[in-house]
Formats: C-alpha cells, structure tokens, sequence
C-alpha cells in the first residue's frame, strides 16, 4: 500500500490532547520547506487549529478536509495555499466532528483518506511530504491517517504520565499494520515541551529511550515562548522568529526525518 513514487505521508498523532501535536505539523512542514521540499498538511482535526494556524479563516473553509473525505470536493478546491511557499494545506471545520457516525455505513470507511490522496491529480502538485495533523483521539479519522499514511510520528510532552496512553496508540499502530496497511511504521517519537532544567523532563526523556531505545528523536523541541506565540500571527515560529530556540530545534527534527527516509530508501 505504500508507494515506492510519490510523496512521503507521515500522520501526526496522539490521542492525549496538548502534546504539542499541531505545533509540530506546522513547524516539521515549514522546516522541510526551507529544506527545498515542497508539503502539504492535511488538517484532519475537528479544531482545526493547524488551517488557523496557518492564516485560513473561517470564511475560507467553503471545501474541507470533510468534503475530501465525503467526495463532496474536488482536489483543486480543498487545497489552499499559504503565506509560506510550498506549504500547502486541506483545512479543517467542526464538521469533521460527524465523521465517525456519518462513514459508519460506509464499508471502505477506513480507507477515504487513503484513496483521496491517491486520486488522479494527486501527481501533479509534485508533492514531497504529506503531515497529517490527527485529532486527539483513537477514533476513525485517526484511523483514517494511519491507514493513509507511511508511517507516524509521535510528539509527547515532557510531563508526568507522558509515556501513559502511548502503548495504547502502539497497539492501534499494530492492529492498522495486520488489518489494513502492512508497510506502516513508526517514525519516531519527538519529545516536545522539552526543559533540560527540569528533573522531570530528563526523566521523561530517560524513560522514554530506556523503553522505545531508536524510535526516539534526538532533537528535542523546547518549551519555548516563540513557539507558543507564532500561531496567533498566523505563521510557524520559523517564520515569526526563525532564530529561536523552537525553529532551530524544528529545523534539526526536519533534517532527522529526511536522514531517515534517505535511509530508508537506500
């Protein structure tokens, strides 16, 4: 089910809520852009926090993520652009938040995604990275992404109880694998709100390597102000302020994905 040709999809997710998960989409795909790939996010969360984040309005959200999915739109109407060059986005609106029961008939409900961004037309935007920003829940737009894509990356935070709940979304990874896409994998873990002089993130951090060893990224994404304030300007921290602290931590993550699939296709 994964292609050889074509753009790289990675779905984004954890089903805890304030990991950090949107912010990374946003900042992985910019820091692959300034790395000379051309991306695409594709907004799959009800909050639609990455299409705001990204400056599309409300009032711009006329085809969505939930058209894309109901077939309702075409590839040229759900995807917009942004202030960022080659960084493109399928926003999101509250009425992905019917997905579940509205698809619940539909015998290929797990495969929509899959098939969506593999229609004809797809080719022509020569994308080179698909992010799928996953909503904060194991449910079946979750599944949706997984089934989708080549593999997924975890962003967890360094707090208490950060490694709770992440056995439960590699048990989802596994049953996706047997059930529906044998070729996806898991990119990696990426610790996020990361305080080197906090004892508890060096042992989230310990923790998190002594269990998951290479699935762990080396960069770590620090708890940092920049970050949090980029999305109310409606652009990545690496555009908002492309010497902090935050945007050279998300350009180091983006040099690891690409080291990695480099590897991978060797």
């Amino acid at each position: 089910m994964s292609r050889p040709e074509g753009p790289r999809i990675i779905a984004i997710a954890n089903q805890k809520g304030g990991v950090g998960k949107t912010t990374t989409t946003i900042n992985l795909a910019a820091a692959l852009v300034e790395e000379g790939m051309r991306v695409l996010i594709v907004d799959l969360d009800p909050q639609g926090n990455a299409s705001t984040g990204l400056g599309i309005d409300l009032d711009q959200r006329e085809h969505t993520t939930y058209e894309l999915l109901t077939q309702q739109s075409t590839l040229q109407q759900v995807i917009h652009t942004t202030d960022t060059e080659d960084l493109c986005i399928v926003p999101a609106t509250v009425d992905l938040s019917s997905a579940d029961i509205e698809l619940i008939a539909n015998e290929r409900r797990s495969f929509l995604l899959h098939t969506a961004l593999r229609q004809r037309g797809m080719e022509e935007y020569d994308w080179d990275y698909i992010l799928i920003d996953c909503p904060p829940s194991l449910n079946l737009l979750t599944v949706n992404a997984m089934v989708a894509a080549d593999s997924v990356l975890i962003p967890l935070q360094s707090e208490f109880f950060a490694l709770e709940g992440l056995s439960q979304l590699m048990l989802s990874v596994r049953e996706v694998r047997q059930a529906a896409n044998p070729h996806l994998r898991i990119e990696g873990v990426v610790l996020t709100m990361y305080d080197r002089r906090n004892n508890l993130s060096l042992q989230v951090e310990q923790d998190a390597r002594d269990n998951l060893g290479e699935l762990v990224f080396r960069t770590k994404i620090p708890r940092n102000v920049r970050v949090s304030e980029a999305p109310s300007y409606a652009m990545p921290v690496l555009s908002y302020d492309p010497m902090s602290l935050g945007a050279k931590a998300y350009r180091q993550l983006a040099a690891e994905v690409i080291a990695n699939h480099e590897k991978v296709a060797a």
